[in-house]
């Protein structure tokens, strides 16, 4: 796992990104850049760059955060969660621990997983027209 002292993480994010990735803090619903992006590629940790999320896991769930169905392998660790009064699994990059946010088993696709992420938490990465043709 990525070690880096706070000083460090601070000096490399926005106060947004480190107080939802360091903090366990949440976007506002609604407000994150890639909310509704639909282009094609990879989300990444927004603190250590590791690979996260494929851009066909994701789906729109009405819930105001970007959502997705699987997680690709090994790039997360879950917690459970019990603050705020609720028991919810805390999900985080398993590369450097940055909290992104919770998976639930609500979802609507096949997997019946919705993971719910904060935008700050990723940076996207556009997939290439080279890397789509032949």
């Amino acid at each position: 796992m990525k070690e880096q002292s706070k000083a460090a993480w601070q000096a490399q994010l926005t106060p947004e990104q480190y107080h939802v990735c360091w903090e366990k803090g949440t976007e506002r619903p609604f407000s994150g850049a890639l909310l509704h992006n639909r282009a094609m590629g990879i989300y990444h940790c927004a603190c250590c760059d590791a690979a996260l999320f494929d851009s066909d896991a994701k789906f729109d769930a009405g819930c105001g955060w970007p959502s997705f169905d699987k997680e690709r392998p090994g790039a997360l660790v879950r917690h459970l969660d019990r603050s705020h009064g609720m028991v919810r699994t805390e999900i985080c990059c398993a590369q450097c621990g940055a909290h992104l946010g919770h998976v639930f088993d609500d979802g609507p696709t096949l997997t019946g997983l919705r993971y719910c992420v904060n935008s700050v938490a990723m940076s996207f990465e556009a997939q290439s027209l080279e890397s789509t043709q032949p």
